[in-house]
C-alpha cells in the first residue's frame, strides 16, 4: 500500500480548519509509516506555505510533522511561486518539485506520475 498526502490548506486562512487538515494529513502520513507502508507528502497550492510556520517548535504540528519529516517530498515550485513561498520553504529545507512542467509555471508535483508508481492520492 502506496498513499501520497497532498496538503492544499492555508496557514494564513486564519481558522481552526486549516491547522485541522493540515494535523489530520500529517497524522494520516504517521499512521501509514507507522504500519510500515510506503507514503509521501507534498505540500501544493497555499499548503506551500505551510514550509515557512511548520518548522517553528511552537506551532502546535511541530513535534507530528517531526515524526514524519523524513516523507515530505517537498512543496510545488510553480505554486510556491505563485504563493509567495518559495524562499521561506527553501530556506527551511523543503524540496521544490517540478516534475509536471505545466506551462507559465516552474513546474509542479505530477499526480499522474504517483497514481502510475501505485500511490493512492489523498487530498488535505
Amino acid at each position: 500500500m502506496k498513499a501520497a498526502i497532498i496538503i492544499l490548506s492555508d496557514p494564513k486562512a486564519g481558522c481552526e480548519e486549516a491547522l485541522g487538515r493540515l494535523f489530520n494529513g500529517l497524522a494520516a502520513a504517521y499512521d501509514f509509516k507507522q504500519s510500515g507502508n510506503e507514503v509521501t507528502i507534498l505540500f501544493q497550492g497555499t499548503g506551500t506555505r505551510w514550509a515557512g510556520v511548520l518548522t517553528s517548535q511552537d506551532h502546535p504540528a511541530y513535534q507530528l510533522y517531526k515524526a514524519v519529516e523524513d516523507k515530505v517530498a517537498g512543496v510545488s515550485c510553480g505554486c510556491a511561486d505563485v504563493f509567495g513561498a518559495k524562499e521561506e520553504a527553501v530556506k527551511n529545507g523543503f524540496e521544490l518539485i517540478t516534475d509536471n512542467a505545466v506551462p507559465g509555471t516552474s513546474g509542479l508535483p505530477s499526480l499522474r506520475k504517483l497514481t502510475a508508481d501505485g500511490y493512492t492520492v489523498l487530498i488535505f
